[in-house]
């Protein structure tokens, strides 16, 4: 778990890379602690959005204490931080979550899957990965956000829901087209994607670790709004099931009933 704080961090750029989708670079103390797969909190300024909303860490550069971040505009938080330039200031608290396990890929082939707006937190993963990177991504459209920076640390296959560019359809498709295999699997993305990661993984007997992340509210444990069901009872409430952005957001695909 990351060991939480907040401070205020400087915008140091930021540009639109695909329709409402914005790449941000920060410069936060938070990079030096930044592990693939965690998330920061972003506090926007309005008075009528409290809430911190949370984004994950696309990339760290921890030399330089910059966090990079890529989301997309989904409501008012998101709007106003898409508004920020070079100096502006922006309150976060960091780093969240889990991450992804590392040190269970070293010298293996893997699968690193990411949907829409689930592709950024997969640049990371694949920057440090110990084995073999196969990473496939799923778009919309030929507005392939990120490609060239993924190129850069693995095998790079992308599916488009129209076609447009790489493999028509999903992420799923692509590895059936190409006969992709793996030996293990991260993934990252919306819920009809991880079920059917969570579905492959079963069939092909190997493990899969699935970032729950879009159902992410406050990012804090403050809402339960991100709350789902687990095979194993929560330890305070005794009931099947976790918060997402406390216990999570990576969870092995076993542990978890997304079906």
């Amino acid at each position: 778990m990351g060991h939480k704080k907040k401070e205020m961090a400087a915008v140091i750029s930021q540009k639109e890379i695909a329709p409402g989708i914005y790449d941000m670079w920060i410069g936060t103390t938070l990079a030096a602690q930044a592990k693939p797969g965690q998330f920061i909190a972003v506090y926007p300024k309005g008075e009528s959005t409290l809430l911190p909303r949370p984004i994950s860490i696309c990339e760290a550069d921890r030399e330089n204490d910059r966090l990079r971040i890529v989301y997309r505009i989904a409501g008012k938080g998101t709007k106003e931080f898409s508004g920020y330039g070079a100096g502006d200031e922006i309150a976060v608290m960091g780093t969240l979550g889990n991450g992804f396990p590392l040190e269970e890929a070293e010298g293996k082939r893997a699968f690193l899957i990411g949907g829409g707006i689930g592709i950024p937190p997969i640049l990371q993963l694949a920057k440090e990965m110990p084995g073999e990177a196969q990473i496939i991504a799923g778009y919309r459209d030929s507005r392939l956000f990120l490609k060239e920076d993924l190129e850069r640390c693995g095998v790079f296959y992308a599916a488009t829901e129209d076609g447009s560019a790489g493999t028509k359809g999903n992420v799923m498709d692509v590895i059936r087209e190409r006969g992709l295999s793996a030996d293990i699997i991260y993934a990252c993305g919306p819920m009809p994607m991880l079920r059917a990661v969570k579905r492959y993984a079963k069939e092909a007997g190997v493990k899969a670790y699935l970032s729950l992340e879009e159902r992410m509210a406050c990012g804090v444990g403050a809402c339960l709004g991100c709350v789902c069901k687990t095979t194993k009872k929560d330890a305070h409430s005794h009931v099947n099931n976790t918060r997402i952005c406390t216990d999570g957001p990576v969870f092995e695909a076993s542990e978890v009933d997304i079906d």
